[in-house]
């Protein structure tokens, strides 16, 4: 998947990577922008040399990604994602560049806030939800969705199960007993074709609910079990899973309703809208 972005008002190439869950943009294309260079391979070489230590993890920074050149052929060209990108912009000496780093120092200051305050990272998420325009119940449950995600992470870890890639594999099995779906099915089923749409940001009260149900019963599970390893937790996946589903199935039956549902909030401002006329009194 690869797509071009605006960056001010000038464009910059971009490319989705599946394994790793994260645009790569164009170098070339940001370092052009932000100096007006003719020759960015030139600038970015005194760069380097002006920054020993960018220099130094410029291979960790950078990687080659295949983009669409200017005459609509793909070839590689030198790529970084959001934290490289962010990187090489503090090495630039252009007034451009100078919002950027303001932006940076604001962001570090806060993260330093959040690491001494863990309640401040709470609240300002709380906040970024209601900006968007979600409801104050919908928030509530996401937040605790989000606790009850962090505890089974942890528990993850410290039983050796290895991060993304086996972090990916355990939540697809949880989500496949709890709903039928695995994440990216349920992704496909919600209509969000979009890298950067979080499932769960997308979910009903019910669907948080039982996916919240899933991930506890994992969690209690994988430490009554004393499951240690991927396999074990794996099969700690799947029941903690099936006793969400179980759930899940039984509820429906009661009331006659699918909990998973096409629903999501990408029109949310219309969405909110609706729920604020439902909820007033009729004369």
């Amino acid at each position: 998947m690869s797509a071009i972005v605006l960056f001010g008002e000038q464009q910059v190439r971009r490319v989705w990577n599946d394994r790793e869950q994260k645009w790569y943009f164009s170098v070339q294309d940001v370092v052009e922008i932000l100096t007006g260079s003719a020759d960015v391979k030139q600038y970015v070489k005194r760069l380097r040399s002006r920054d020993p230590e960018l220099s130094a993890n410029w291979g960790t920074i950078c990687t080659p990604v295949e983009m669409l050149a200017a005459d609509g052929k793909k070839r590689r060209i030198q790529g970084a994602n959001i934290e490289g990108l962010l990187r090489i912009i503090q090495s630039i000496p252009s007034p451009k560049a100078e919002p950027f780093k303001r932006w940076l120092a604001k962001v570090g200051y806060e993260r330093l806030e959040e690491i001494e305050n863990p309640e401040l990272a709470a609240r300002r998420m709380r906040e970024i939800y209601q900006q968007k325009g979600y409801s104050e119940e919908w928030i509530e449950k996401r937040m605790r969705g989000i606790a009850v995600r962090d505890e089974l992470t942890d528990e993850w870890k410290k039983r050796g199960v290895k991060e993304r890639k086996e972090f990916a594999i355990l939540t697809a099995e949880i989500s496949k007993a709890t709903f039928g779906m695995t994440p990216s099915e349920y992704k496909a089923f919600k209509d969000l074709q979009s890298p950067q749409d979080q499932l769960r940001d997308h979910m009903t009260d019910l669907e948080l609910i039982f996916t919240m149900l899933g991930e506890a019963s994992t969690t209690e599970i994988a430490k009554k079990k004393d499951a240690q390893g991927f396999i074990p937790n794996k099969t700690a996946a799947k029941e903690g899973g099936k006793v969400a589903g179980n759930a899940r199935r039984e509820l429906e039956v009661k009331s006659g309703a699918k909990i998973s549902t096409t629903e999501n909030y990408k029109e949310l401002p219309e969405i909110t809208r609706k729920r604020i006329r439902a909820s007033k009194p009729k004369d």
